[in-house]
């Protein structure tokens, strides 16, 4: 976990050396302090030499200012390097995610990935930054201290190391027990998140079905076990303050008692006492200090463990070294393929698909809910890999294709296409951020968008709403047609993706698909007959397997679930006309 999450320090690794640096400083310059502090009382103030006085009050003072730079310094630095390394790692999060396929993504949910991007980052940068300072401070401000007094009495510099195991002790008990709630407390974390976005983003739905007694219910019992597992653990945590002043406050007492009767018996001075105090204080202080990181660390441990977890997960898909840069053609051949979400031979959602289409042709999909239709069309731009067999698109292997290549040369529309916050020309752009507004025109006349963007009040420059709340899903959805044409693309697969417009729109897509795209492979996955009876050819789909493959009359012949589900429509548009 340290090694990989320590590849993210990169051009912060010299404020993250410079930090500890100046805090050793501080640390040698406050450490002198009390030495010379005794030095002033004990041949100074006690013999009435004002000339030492003042020089050792010179002295003094510089001390004290270089320890107040040297910590000031390393403060800069530390915040520095710890708020660098929290970009970086963010960078590298969101950079790996962008990575994953679809099975990765699978792997992680939506929330928790948000988690691991916001606050299990921000508990990294927090514990990085005690570590580069604090961390360093303590260990050898008690070193230095402990050299120190030894040098002072050592009899009563073995009174605090006596302490030492019974803090050890108390501070190894809350690590062991508060470790494993903070993890699951994280875990927690991703599912309130996970309510939260979901709660959001189906708002309207929440509205118009009155749940939202349901949902605050639901987001209630998860916060309550947050609430529930940091109260168990920030318990636990409590008992590191007690046990800590404990142990400087009966040691002082110790010291001091021990120490008065060594004065009395002339076998300490004055100035060497309070040069003790001090040693002793800021020994069990820095013992404090490493308590309270240890706490942080372990904290940000499981926090670490989870970025990590982001940060090592393999991509599914990957490049090959000799990847082509080119798509021929739009013909595609499916070669007894098998596919599992699972990557398990027993669990297969498509069984043995055999399959060829020619470039230019429009092949409809059809098949009931669950057939895998989906699936089979994410197969052609790799958005997951097969399990068994072969896919080739323009006669090659879509594997021996780059990543980026086959997936600019297959456009995808879905049903449930997101647009982004943005303008209509900025959302469309994204097929083609080239694109000039003339080619932009004319992708919204073939998807039948132009009509209604005329009527807005800005046109093209109509400003949408975060996922597209501000169109009907009619308009959203000839929107991300547009945008897919505007890729020109090889291969354009709609994915009942004019399921919210009407027959009449619907038809005049398909024209101008016919007659402005010939060459293009169309594959349309539709529930409604109307949409794909006029397709070169269609599919039909059940249980994961194609039970049929022909035209619209050779299917109606052939096929009982296709006969029956064109009678079942035709039936029912009669009855509705």
């Amino acid at each position: 976990m340290i090694k990989t999450l320590a590849k993210s320090i990169r051009e912060y690794k010299l404020p993250s050396i410079l930090a500890p640096i100046f805090v050793t400083l501080e640390v040698v310059m406050e450490v002198i302090l009390p030495f010379l502090m005794a030095t002033m009382i004990d041949d100074g103030v006690n013999k009435g030499d004002i000339e030492y006085i003042v020089k050792t009050g010179l002295i003094l003072a510089a001390v004290a200012f270089a320890a107040l730079v040297f910590g000031a310094l390393s403060g800069k630095f530390a915040a520095k390097a710890s708020a660098g390394f929290a970009k970086n790692l963010r960078h590298d999060l969101f950079y790996k995610i962008q990575e994953y396929s679809f099975l990765n993504i699978d792997k992680f949910s939506t929330s928790s990935l948000v988690t691991r991007l916001t606050t299990d980052i921000t508990n990294i940068q927090n514990s990085y930054q005690m570590i580069i300072r604090v961390a360093v401070r303590a260990p050898f401000m008690m070193i230095f201290a402990m050299i120190m007094s030894f040098n002072v009495n050592v009899e009563l510099s073995f009174v605090f190391v006596a302490f030492i195991p019974f803090i050890a002790i108390a501070l190894g008990l809350v690590i062991k027990f508060a470790h494993p709630i903070f993890r699951r407390v994280f875990k927690t974390y991703d599912k309130l998140n996970n309510i939260v976005q979901e709660n959001l983003h189906g708002i309207r739905v929440v509205k118009s079905f009155v749940r939202e007694e349901h949902e605050v219910g639901k987001f209630g019992k998860v916060s309550g076990e947050i609430y529930s597992d940091f109260s168990k653990a920030e318990k636990i945590v409590a008992f590191n303050m007690p046990v800590m002043q404990l142990s400087v406050y009966g040691c002082i007492l110790i010291i001091a008692w021990i120490a008065t009767h060594q004065i009395v018996g002339g076998t300490m001075t004055t100035g060497e006492l309070i040069s003790m105090m001090t040693y002793v204080f800021q020994i069990l202080m820095s013992l404090m200090f490493l308590s309270m990181i240890m706490v942080m660390v372990t904290l940000s441990k499981a926090s670490g463990d989870r970025v990590a977890e982001v940060l090592n997960e393999i991509p599914d898909l990957k490049n090959n070294e000799k990847a082509l840069k080119e798509v021929k053609d739009g013909s595609i051949v499916f070669d007894n393929v098998s596919f599992s979400y699972a990557k398990d031979m027993n669990k297969l959602c498509l069984k043995d698909i055999n399959l060829k289409i020619n470039s230019g042709e429009t092949i409809g999909i059809i098949g009931g809910t669950g057939s895998s239709k989906s699936s089979l069309v994410q197969l052609i731009p790799r958005l997951y890999d097969v399990t068994q067999g072969t896919v080739f698109v323009g006669g090659e292997n879509v594997k021996d294709y780059d990543i980026e290549t086959i997936r600019d040369s297959v456009a995808m529309v879905l049903q449930k296409n997101v647009l982004f916050s943005g303008t209509i020309k900025e959302n469309l752009r994204w097929g083609d951020p080239q694109a000039t507004d003339e080619d932009i025109k004319r992708v919204c006349r073939l998807a039948q968008a132009e009509e209604f963007i005329e009527n807005m009040p800005d046109k093209y420059d109509t400003y949408i709403e975060q996922g597209g709340t501000n169109v009907s899903g009619g308009q959203r959805q000839r929107l991300c047609i547009a945008r897919a044409l505007l890729k020109k693309p090889k291969i354009l697969i709609l994915d009942d993706s004019t399921s919210a417009v009407d027959t009449k729109t619907d038809k005049l897509i398909r024209k101008a698909f016919l007659e402005e795209i010939p060459d293009t492979t169309k594959i349309i996955i539709a529930q409604r007959i109307s949409s794909i009876e006029d397709a070169d050819k269609i599919i039909v789909m059940d249980k994961g397997s194609v039970c049929d493959f022909g035209t619209h009359e050779e299917l109606l012949k052939k096929n009982e679930i296709y006969r029956e589900v064109y009678n079942s429509q035709k039936k029912g548009s009669e009855e509705d006309v």
